[in-house]
């Protein structure tokens, strides 16, 4: 990176959860904006948002919205994406892609930066980000697997509904109050919105995140299994996947098991290896009750892990709780992360 260089940035997709949270996150790093774009949906075009003290004008997303764009920060939906990606790649724009449109392509590199941030140098214009469930367990796994070897994983999530988007969230807070008032609690957006049936997740556990595929696992649960194996380079990894939708507004939470390669591995070993770990906080006193919660971990910025301890009967398995603000780590600070790395290792091109 050129020392003090700057760069034409624009975040589509701008006006949602994420694509709020990235604007914030760019702020928050300084990152090195000349000019910044803001897109959106046509109902969205005309509005203003603040960036830096400066009211900036939205604009509708389309091709042409990329000339002279250095880096694309995407956030509209796997559709949008597929639609225009490439078009702000022929325009000479870096993508950096927060759908599942593009993260299982062989072609395009998907980054945890923590986890394999040498990815991004071999890019064709487009990086993708990965599913927030996947990136804050493989983040939590990899100085595990460094240093003791890693050949299985398996994991239960409890996510919360900010991952199905603005839909979700309000459907529980409308949820919660028909339930306190004893009235009969509608559904309409859970466990997935263009499903036939949908159910209450007020004080409720749904066992479905996205549709379910013919092997009987859900779409969710696929991102994860094989979105490791691509990140962590590992396909002969085994891994297992149950998510499950809970009543919490931010924060997805993982009971993780895993078995490592090496022999005799001690629970203080493994917290010595995540304690100096990048973006990872160990909360880890079971005597004094300390380990992380989806509210103590809402907008922050680390993935924090307790609950570390030996299998009872497996000498090389350990059960991890691994906890992670879905929308900060799982989502906008790991797009806005991608781009750093980028700028600052020269792999823009």
């Amino acid at each position: 990176m050129t020392e003090n260089a700057k760069y034409n940035v624009a975040v589509l997709g701008a006006t949602g959860a994420v694509g709020t949270k990235i604007l914030q996150i760019l702020e928050k790093k300084n990152f090195p904006i000349k000019e910044l774009k803001v897109l959106a949906s046509k109902r969205s075009a005309g509005k203003t948002i603040q960036f830096n003290g400066n009211d900036i004008t939205i604009e509708e997303a389309t091709p042409e919205s990329f000339k002279g764009i250095d880096i694309a920060l995407f956030s509209a939906g796997g559709s949008i994406s597929k639609k225009l990606a490439p078009e702000a790649v022929k325009h000479g724009a870096v993508v950096v892609d927060n759908t599942s449109a593009y993260r299982m392509d062989p072609d395009v590199p998907l980054v945890v930066p923590e986890v394999n941030k040498e990815d991004i140098a071999n890019h064709n214009g487009i990086i993708a980000n990965p599913n927030c469930s996947t990136i804050q367990m493989v983040a939590a796994l990899k100085p595990i697997k460094d240093s003791f070897g890693l050949n299985r994983v398996i994991v239960s999530t409890y996510q919360a509904v900010s991952g199905a988007g603005d839909a979700a969230i309000s459907e529980l807070k409308n949820q919660t109050a028909q339930f306190l008032n004893e009235e009969e609690m509608e559904a309409n957006v859970l466990p997935v919105k263009s499903d036939e049936k949908h159910y209450p997740v007020a004080f409720n556990a749904l066992p479905q995140i996205d549709v379910f595929s013919d092997n009987g696992y859900t779409l969710e649960e696929m991102k994860m299994i094989n979105e490791t194996k691509k990140i962590m380079h590992a396909d002969e990894l085994a891994v297992a996947a149950t998510c499950v939708r809970l009543p919490v507004f931010t924060s997805h939470a993982e009971s993780v098991y895993i078995e490592v390669d090496k022999e005799n591995v001690t629970v203080e070993e493994i917290w010595k290896e995540l304690k100096s770990a990048p973006g990872i906080k160990l909360q880890d006193n079971p005597a004094e009750q300390v380990y992380p919660t989806p509210l103590s971990a809402a907008d922050k910025e680390d993935v924090f892990v307790g609950r570390v301890r030996r299998d009872l009967d497996n000498a090389k398995g350990f059960h991890l709780w691994i906890v992670s603000d879905n929308l900060v780590k799982g989502a906008a600070l790991n797009t806005v992360q991608i781009a750093q790395a980028a700028v600052e290792n020269n792999w823009l091109k």
